[in-house]
C-alpha cells in the first residue's frame, strides 16, 4: 500500500447502530487525508499528532451534519499549542464526498518532549454549526481536561448535549517503501441514543472538577448496555483501527457481534480548503483606501496567506477594499 494505491475503506466514515444497546457510533480511518493537511506545513510531531487527532475527532463527529452545513472544533490554550481549528463541510450533494481542513498555531520555541496533550496547557473544545445563510450558528464550549482531546470532547458532549459518549482512537505513522513515514489514524465512536437526562441541573457531575460524565446521565439498563458496549470497545487493538487488513465491519463484527451491529452506506471524505482569491478580496472589501494602504507591503502589493492550505495571494492595492468594489460598480 503506497500514499497512491489507496485501500478501499480509507478516508471514510462508516455510521453504525447496535440494535440490543440503543448505541450509535461511527468508524473513521483517514489516511489521504492526514497528508492533504499535514503537507501545508513543517509541524513538530507532537502538534502533528494533535492535528491529527482533531481532524479524526472532526471526520467522526462530522458524519451527522446535513448537506451543505459546516462543523467547525477549535482548541484555544495558554500551552505551547495556542489553537487547532478543524472544519468540516458536508457534502453540497448526496453521494459526494465531504471536505476536513485543519491548522494549528503555536510557539515553536515552548514545543517540549512531552506527550503531544502537554503542549496544550489550560484551555477551551469548542464545536460549532453552521446551517447556512439565515440560520443562527450553534456554538458549545467545554473544559479541556481528561488527558486528550477526544476525552474533552467527550466532556463537551455530555456538559452540553448530555449524550454519553466515548471515542477510541489511534494515530500513528505507517512506513511503506519508496515513501518514507506518513500519518495514518483510525477511531470508533459510540453514543447513546437520546433520552430524558436523569441528571438534575445544577448539581456537580462526577467528572474532572465537577464536569458531567456517562455515568452521570445513565440508569439501569441504559448504564449496563453501555458499560458492556465499553468494555468491548476497550478491546480494539491498534492495528485494528488503523492497519491495512481489518474493514471497518469486520471491525464491528469483531467488537459487537452479540449486540447486534447494523450498518449503513458510508460516507467519503478528503482534504480540502475553501479559500480562494474572491474570498480574500470579499474580506478586504469592508476596508477603506487609507486601511489598504497600512496593509501594502514594500513591494507595493497586498497579501494574504490561507493558515490551512498555505495558498499566497498577491493583489493590487488598488483592487481591494470598498472604494475598490465601488468604483468597480
Amino acid at each position: 500500500m503506497t500514499l497512491g494505491q489507496k485501500i478501499a475503506w480509507d478516508d471514510t466514515v462508516l455510521p453504525f447502530q447496535l440494535d440490543k444497546s440503543d448505541i450509535r457510533g461511527r468508524v473513521a480511518r483517514l489516511d489521504g487525508v492526514l497528508h492533504g493537511i499535514l503537507k501545508q506545513h513543517d509541524y513538530p510531531p507532537a502538534v502533528e499528532a494533535l492535528v491529527a487527532e482533531m481532524a479524526l475527532l472532526t471526520a467522526l463527529i462530522g458524519q451527522t451534519i446535513e448537506l451543505r452545513w459546516k462543523l467547525s472544533l477549535q482548541v484555544q490554550t495558554d500551552g505551547p499549542v495556542r489553537m487547532i481549528a478543524t472544519d468540516y463541510y458536508g457534502p453540497t450533494e448526496k453521494g459526494e464526498p465531504a471536505r476536513i481542513r485543519a491548522y494549528a498555531s503555536f510557539d515553536k520555541d515552548r514545543i517540549t518532549d512531552e506527550a503531544p496533550f502537554d503542549q496544550l496547557g489550560k484551555g477551551y473544545f469548542a464545536v460549532m454549526i453552521d446551517q447556512g445563510e439565515g440560520m443562527k450558528p450553534y456554538q458549545g464550549i467545554s473544559a479541556l481536561a481528561g488527558g486528550s482531546i477526544s476525552a474533552s470532547a467527550e466532556g463537551y458532549f455530555a456538559q452540553s448535549e448530555q449524550l454519553p459518549t466515548r471515542f477510541a482512537l489511534r494515530i500513528g505513522k505507517s512506513i511503506e517503501p519508496g515513501i518514507g513515514e506518513h500519518w495514518r489514524a483510525g477511531g470508533v465512536m459510540l453514543q447513546h441514543m437520546p433520552k430524558a437526562s436523569p441528571f438534575a441541573s445544577g448539581e456537580g457531575g462526577s467528572g474532572e472538577d465537577g464536569l458531567l460524565t456517562a455515568s452521570d446521565l445513565l440508569q439501569d439498563d441504559d448504564e449496563e448496555n453501555w458499560n458492556r458496549a465499553n468494555i468491548l470497545l476497550s478491546s480494539v487493538e491498534e492495528i485494528e483501527l488503523i492497519g491495512p487488513t481489518v474493514t471497518p465491519d469486520q471491525l464491528l463484527v469483531r467488537l459487537f457481534h452479540e449486540e447486534g451491529p447494523r450498518v449503513y452506506d458510508a460516507q467519503s471524505v478528503t482534504f480540502g480548503c475553501t479559500c480562494s482569491e474572491d474570498r480574500v478580496r470579499q474580506s478586504l472589501s469592508i476596508y477603506s483606501a487609507k486601511d489598504i494602504e497600512t496593509m501594502t507591503n514594500e513591494d507595493g502589493r497586498v497579501t494574504a496567506d490561507c493558515q490551512f492550505c498555505s495558498s499566497h495571494y498577491d493583489l493590487d492595492p488598488k483592487t481591494v477594499g470598498f472604494q475598490a468594489e465601488k468604483s468597480a460598480e
